[in-house]
């Protein structure tokens, strides 16, 4: 039996990366997580879905920042990408493509701005 407490509590944390908990039948590449004797299996997203949890990290920088990415001024665009960065957008393959397109400028801008990002710090 599990803990909804526990659950409750990973919730955010699944929501953020695209996982599920797994009720019947875990899978080998399902990665258990026990806490105080309850333990539950979690599903992360297989490839395919990663463009789903890089859709999900755009939008809640979009959410934040109060506009779409294309709209923002130059500043506020170096300012979502160091989000994104912080995020770990960029560990996601072809993520630079997409965040560029999502902005309305070139990947080579986007990574320009990254640059820009991991040497201040």
């Amino acid at each position: 039996m599990r803990d909804e407490s526990f659950v409750a509590a990973l919730q955010p944390l699944l929501d953020r990366v695209g996982a599920t908990v797994v009720d019947r039948d875990p899978q080998p590449d399902d990665v258990p997580i026990t806490w105080n004797g309850s333990t539950i299996h979690v599903r992360v997203a297989n490839d395919r879905d990663l463009s789903d949890g890089l859709a999900r990290l755009i939008q809640s920088v979009e959410t934040e920042l109060g506009s779409s990415l294309a709209a923002l001024s130059r500043t506020q665009k170096q300012h979502a990408v160091r989000l994104l960065e912080e995020r770990g957008a960029f560990e996601m393959r072809r993520s630079a493509e997409t965040v560029a397109e999502a902005m309305g400028m070139s990947r080579f801008t986007i990574y320009n701005y990254l640059n820009r990002v991991r040497v201040q710090g």
